[in-house]
This record gives structure tokens, sequence and C-alpha cells, in this order.
């Protein structure tokens, strides 16, 4: 059984920085998709970004891409998410998720593992 634990968020004022990381254990997850959604209140799961096994596929929502950078150490079993140029309106929950076999990147279906999250607040 793996486990995902997400860290890095808080409050920050608009137009600053954060660092989310997230820590798998656990063998084989090492080796699964990895993908960050977030949950903003009143609102949908919506996805993030997504990177595979080795980052050869990354992919961004629309709202995040240039902004946004999810990047992977599969040696530590980690996974990052740097967030720059923040918005208010990214203000949610971040949760990480991890899947053996994602064909759809962007459907929280298609994940086996997630995290608890971790809250980011922006500033206006």
């Amino acid at each position: 059984q793996a486990q995902l634990v997400e860290s890095g968020g808080g409050l920050v004022q608009a137009g600053g920085s954060l660092r989310l990381q997230c820590a798998a254990s656990g063998d084989t997850v090492s080796t699964y998709a990895k993908a960050w959604f977030r949950q903003a209140p009143g609102k949908e799961l919506e996805f993030v970004a997504f990177s595979s096994w080795k980052g050869g596929n990354i992919y961004y929502s629309d709202s995040v891409r240039g902004r946004f950078a999810i990047y992977r150490d599969n040696a530590r079993n980690m996974v990052y998410l740097q967030m720059n140029s923040l918005k208010p309106e990214d203000t949610a929950v971040y949760y990480c998720a991890a899947g053996q076999i994602v064909n759809t990147y962007y459907s929280e279906n298609e994940y086996d593992y997630w995290g608890r999250g971790t809250q980011v607040t922006v500033s206006s």
C-alpha cells in the first residue's frame, strides 16, 4: 500500500511563489505517473499538472501553464510543484496523486493513490 504526503503549502501574497512537495512511500509507486490536483472552496476537483514516470510527458492545465512546473526525483520518491506568479484564484487545497496506468491524465479516476492535501492561500 502506497502513501503520499504533501507539504509546502501556506499563505503567500499575489505574485509570490511556493514549492509543494509530495513524498511517496512504497517501492513501486516511484514508477507511477504523478499529478497534482486542487480543490477550491465550493468547487470541484481540478487537474493542475501531470508527469509521466520518467518525466517524458508533462502536461498542465491552461490556468497554470507558464507559471507552474512539475518535476520529480524518482530516486527519492518525491514529486514537486513549483508555483510562481501566484494569483488569488490559485487558492485551494492541493493534492498529489499517483497512478500506475494513466490514459487520461486530467481525470481523477485514473489515479490509484492520493495524499491528504496541503492548503495554499494567495492573498490579494
